[in-house]
């Protein structure tokens, strides 16, 4: 799994054009059901297995820090998207608390799917915003864009 430094965490938060990027505000509202759905998109979407996706939590859609309290609980309730049975196979992903430019956001690093594709409550999910449906044998087709990890790869 690609481990990202401060640095580039940095300048993924800011770059609005990027697909390797989801950003929360908070967990208010329906934001646990959407950062499980963009754990399961990033998985299986990210066309090299030696760059990750980066979900921020207590990040705005524009890039900004909202300044939000990155607590043990919310830690524990994202930590929960590996393990709650919601996603199968369990994610591979890595979370953090991480100071980026002064401000705390919570950071989940997701490792690209291997094989077949991740489900989050028998859906696969698609960065284009599109939700599949599985097909009976539970297998699907990746196509990748050899430019999308461009910007992490090298």
């Amino acid at each position: 799994m690609t481990s990202y430094g401060d640095e580039e965490l940095i300048a993924m938060m800011v770059d609005l054009e990027s697909d390797l990027v989801e950003r929360k505000e908070s967990l208010k509202g329906n934001a646990p059901t959407k950062i499980r759905e963009a754990v399961c998109a990033l998985a299986n979407e990210l066309p090299d297995p030696r760059c990750s996706g980066v979900v921020f939590v207590g990040v705005r859609d524009d890039g900004t820090p909202t300044g939000m309290s990155i607590t043990d609980e919310l830690l524990r309730t994202l930590a929960d998207v590996k393990t709650d049975g919601n996603t199968v196979p369990p994610t591979a992903l890595a979370l953090a608390k991480r100071n980026l430019g002064g401000v705390e956001v919570a950071v989940l690093t997701v490792r690209p799917s291997e094989g077949g594709r991740w489900r989050n409550r028998r859906s696969c999910q698609s960065r284009s915003g599109l939700l599949l449906r599985l097909s009976r044998s539970g297998s699907g087709n990746r196509q990748a864009d050899g430019n999308r990890c461009a910007m992490t790869s090298g």
